[in-house]
């Protein structure tokens, strides 16, 4: 596979017939790549740029998937003393139903199946998303951009895959010595194949509308888009 342009192939993970066993398994062991591959840690260092000392923090996660940012960030606003109002936002109900499985009971995290643009009304401190960009069209990911930029008061932070050879080759290698589930494989070496590389965010944000965002890459093959206010 040539990884000059995005792939456009559907991943297996978002077939409708997919059971909610296999879901919760494949999202449960992209919990773990994501522990590996210390995806946590640029929307975590982005929360601690555009948290304001004693203020209250509302933020909206957007595809949460098992739910594991999410949790992440519970555990960092805990530690940094932030009052944080945490809500994930997921079109797959089974995203749900796994998420609620593995979330500690007493967990201050609120999980809704549906579209971002059902809460466009609500005030959100700070919209995030983490290995959804890829999975959009282009022009759902300039609505989604939109979103953001019109909605989130303190900012907005994009954490997806960096479309780079290395990944894309050694993944598969990876995953196959981890053990993880054959669609975890599948799904995200061809991830890396539908990621983007730097300069193609640019047309993007403009397309969108965003003036003030920064783009860059974090260790190991991320590729992150922020915009503070």
């Amino acid at each position: 596979m040539t990884l000059a342009v995005r792939a456009q192939e559907e991943e297996w993970m978002d077939a409708d017939d997919l059971s909610a066993e296999t879901y919760a398994a494949v999202v449960g062991d992209l919990a773990r790549v994501n522990v590996m591959t210390m995806a946590a840690r640029p929307t975590l260092a982005f929360l601690d740029r555009v948290a304001e000392r004693g203020a209250p923090l509302r933020l909206l996660d957007v595809g949460f998937g098992d739910g594991d940012m999410l949790r992440r960030i519970a555990r960092w606003a805990a530690t940094k003393g932030v009052d944080a109002e945490l809500v994930g936002v997921d079109l797959n109900p089974r995203s749900e139903l796994a998420a609620r499985a593995h979330t500690p009971v007493g967990m201050p995290i609120r999980y809704v199946t549906g579209d971002y643009e059902d809460l466009a009304g609500e005030p959100w401190s700070v919209v995030v998303s983490s290995l959804v960009a890829h999975h959009m069209t282009h022009d759902q990911l300039v609505a989604f951009l939109r979103f953001m930029e019109a909605t989130a008061t303190r900012g907005w932070f994009v954490n997806d895959l960096h479309r780079h050879a290395v990944a894309h080759r050694g993944f598969p290698l990876l995953a196959r010595l981890a053990g993880w589930h054959e669609m975890v494989c599948h799904d995200g070496t061809l991830s890396i194949a539908r990621s983007y590389r730097p300069d193609e965010w640019l047309p993007i944000l403009r397309e969108a509308g965003v003036e003030k965002a920064r783009v860059f890459r974090a260790f190991p093959f991320r590729l992150c888009v922020e915009r503070r206010r």
